[in-house]
């Protein structure tokens, strides 16, 4: 039988995402570091580990079992390759609602992504961000 890790358990890891922090070296390494804080600090229930090489921001509650190609638990991930920019990855953002238009990208898999240029961008989002991650909790167990 196959073990489960953090994300599908539902088990945060941040001593995991800490390290990949330490050893980052990015020129927005101080905005991916507020974003962290701003997504960690929306709810206890949003845990995080180190999965497709990036930290990623999960629901940590009880859920009824599902197929984890669903990504019923997953909310958000970092994707650093571009240098004059941090994205965040939705892998369900089109399943976001209302998203005070921070959302983009018209992806067939269901994908959106929300772009950051400096930790005075983020703040001026936050609020946006934060619903975002807040509606993606409650439907993290439908």
């Amino acid at each position: 039988m196959k073990k489960e890790n953090g994300l599908t358990a539902g088990v945060s890891e941040p001593e995991q995402v800490a390290e990949f922090m330490q050893n980052l070296e990015h020129p927005l390494a101080s905005t991916v570091h507020y974003l962290r804080e701003v997504i960690l600090g929306t709810s206890d229930a949003i845990g995080e580990g180190i999965y497709w090489n990036t930290p990623t921001f999960y629901y940590t509650g009880p859920m009824q079992p599902f197929n984890p190609k669903d990504y019923k638990r997953y909310l958000v991930n970092f994707n650093l390759f571009k240098q004059d920019s941090v994205r965040l990855i939705f892998l369900r953002g089109t399943s976001v609602t209302n998203a005070g238009g921070l959302l983009e990208g018209d992806f067939k898999d269901g994908r959106k992504m929300a772009l950051f240029s400096s930790a005075e961008d983020v703040k001026a989002k936050e609020q946006y961000l934060k619903a975002i991650l807040t509606e993606l909790l409650k439907t993290a167990d439908n």
